[in-house]
C-alpha cells in the first residue's frame, strides 16, 4: 500500500474540523495498512482559514451563504494543492462546485440538538424572557414554538468560543449539534438532549463528507471503502428537499430521513416569516436504485412544501 501516492487532506483549522479530518486520516491508514506513525507523512493535514471562519459578527448570508465554509478548500482542491477536502455535509451547498465530487460520506453521528445553558437550567425552565445565543434561523424558529417568550441573539465562532461567550453571560444558553461534542468529547456540556420531535436536525447534520476531483478516480477508489450508503441515501433526500426550497442560510428548513425494511421515511419542515410552519412527512420504497428514489422522494416534498408556501418563505433575520 505505500506505493500509493500521497493524499494531502483539506480542512478547515477548528478544533472540530481537525478532529474530523484525524479521522478521515485514521480510517484511511486503516485499510491501506499505514503504521501510526507514517501517518502524516502519506496523509498530510493542510489547515485553512475559511470566509465563514472569519465571520464572527454577521450572519453568513451578509457575505455569501454558507458555501464560505468550503470555498477555500475547494479552491485549494481545483488547484491541485490539497487532494481530499472534509466537510460537514450540512455546511455544503446543495449546488455542487464543477470539477468536484464528494466521493465518500463517513457514517453518520448524532444528529440530534443539544442546549448548553450557562446556569444548567433545561430549555422550558428558563425565566421568561431569556436570551438564547444562536446563528441558525432554523433552531431560532424550532425554539420559538416551543418558548415564543424568549428571545435572540446572534452568537457565532467555533464551539470555543461560543461557550466562551455563553461564560461572559452574554447569552443564558446556546445550542450546538451532539454529533460535533460527542467528536470533541464535551458531551459533558450538554444541559440536555433536544429530541428530533422537537429540534427537527439541519440537512445532512452529522454527516462528514469528503470531496475530490471530479477526474480523480484513483482518489475515488482508495475512498470507497470508508464510504456509508446508508448515510448517503438519508442525506440525499434531506439535501433534495433543502434544494427543491432554494434553501440556503436565509430560509429555516429542517429535515430527517430514515431507512427502515427497504424504505426511506422522511420528515421535512420549513417556515415561513409569519411564524407559520409547514410540515411534511412521507414513506418511499427505495427500490433498485436507492439514492435516487432518495432524491426523488425530497424533491417532491421539498416541491409540495414550496408549492403552499408560495412566496412566504424567504427569510434574512437572525
Amino acid at each position: 500500500m505505500h506505493n500509493k501516492k500521497i493524499l494531502n487532506i483539506g480542512t478547515r483549522g477548528s478544533p472540530l474540523a481537525l478532529i474530523q479530518a484525524r479521522l478521515v486520516q485514521s480510517l484511511l491508514a486503516d485499510f491501506e495498512n499505514v503504521p501510526k506513525g507514517e501517518w502524516d507523512t502519506r496523509y498530510p493535514i493542510c489547515k485553512f482559514k475559511t470566509s465563514g471562519d472569519r465571520l464572527t459578527d454577521r450572519r453568513l448570508i451578509e457575505a455569501g451563504g454558507k458555501g464560505l465554509f468550503t470555498k477555500e478548500l475547494e479552491q485549494a482542491l481545483l488547484a491541485g494543492d490539497i487532494d481530499i477536502a472534509v466537510h460537514s455535509m450540512k455546511d455544503v451547498p446543495t449546488q455542487g462546485q464543477k470539477g468536484l465530487r464528494i466521493a465518500a460520506l463517513l457514517k453518520r453521528a448524532d444528529v440530534r440538538d443539544g442546549f448548553i445553558s450557562a446556569t444548567g437550567v433545561a430549555l422550558m425552565d428558563l425565566p421568561k424572557g431569556a436570551v438564547l445565543g444562536t446563528a441558525s434561523i432554523r433552531r431560532q424558529a424550532q425554539v420559538s414554538l416551543m418558548r415564543s417568550d424568549l428571545k435572540f441573539t446572534l452568537l457565532r465562532g467555533n464551539v470555543g468560543t461560543r461557550l466562551q461567550r455563553l461564560g461572559e453571560g452574554v447569552c443564558a444558553g446556546t445550542f450546538l449539534a451532539v454529533a460535533g461534542l460527542q467528536r470533541l468529547r464535551r458531551e459533558d456540556i450538554i444541559t440536555e438532549i433536544i429530541s428530533e420531535t422537537d429540534m427537527l436536525p439541519a440537512p445532512a447534520q452529522g454527516a462528514i463528507g469528503i470531496e475530490i476531483r471530479s477526474k480523480d478516480d484513483e482518489t475515488y477508489e482508495r475512498l470507497r471503502p470508508l464510504h456509508h450508503r446508508a448515510t448517503h441515501i438519508s442525506i440525499a433526500a434531506e439535501r433534495a428537499f433543502l434544494q427543491a426550497l432554494d434553501g440556503s442560510c436565509r430560509t429555516p428548513i429542517a429535515a430527517l430521513a430514515v431507512i427502515d425494511d427497504g424504505q426511506i421515511w422522511l420528515r421535512g419542515q420549513a417556515f415561513s416569516q409569519d411564524g407559520q410552519v409547514y410540515q411534511r412527512q412521507t414513506r418511499t420504497s427505495l427500490g433498485d436504485n436507492p439514492v435516487r428514489a432518495a432524491q426523488e422522494c425530497g424533491a417532491r416534498m421539498g416541491g409540495e412544501v414550496k408549492a403552499e408556501a408560495g412566496q412566504s418563505l424567504g427569510w434574512q433575520e437572525l
